[in-house]
């Protein structure tokens, strides 16, 4: 269901955009990369993260890493990333295919600054297959995200 969700909700909100389903695994940033056949950065990572007693999604540049002390100032409380079936249960999201589109349950979103650093990124679409190309603002724009400095580029 999780990539039919993604399928719905960009199709009601950003119809312009278009899914690539590839049969390589896109789970981690380095196959992504490499399947997409684009630098690591471009990859749009989704962090499901606990801070501050709230649930939320994080999107950053995929070679970027969360920083705690920015993440703590962000957030208003030390981040700590969620379990597995946490995040299944709560995004609707294999680990591997989450992505801030056509989420089970209503988070909070949040874009890293270092996602500016490209033009286009790409973000995964609810399966381990599949990515959208979207320029960032676009991604924030769709999401309702609100930006913040919360990680470091590696």
């Amino acid at each position: 269901m999780s990539h039919a969700s993604v399928l719905a909700d960009l199709a009601a909100r950003a119809p312009e955009l278009r899914v690539i389903d590839g049969h390589a695994s896109t789970a981690t940033v380095a196959d992504a990369a490499l399947a997409l056949g684009v630098e690591p950065g471009r990859i749009a990572k989704t962090l499901t993260i606990r801070a501050g007693g709230q649930a939320l999604l994080l999107v950053t540049r995929g070679d970027a890493r969360l920083d705690n002390a920015k993440a703590k100032a962000a957030f208003g409380g030390r981040p700590r990333m969620l379990g597995a079936d946490e995040v299944l249960a709560l995004t609707g999201h294999p680990v591997g295919g989450v992505c801030p589109f056509g989420l089970a349950t209503p988070l909070p979103v949040f874009c890293d600054l270092s996602l500016r650093d490209f033009g286009i990124v790409y973000p995964a679409a609810g399966s381990r297959t599949s990515s959208v190309r979207v320029a960032p603002d676009r991604l924030a724009g769709i999401v309702g995200a609100r930006w913040v400095d919360a990680c470091v580029r590696a």
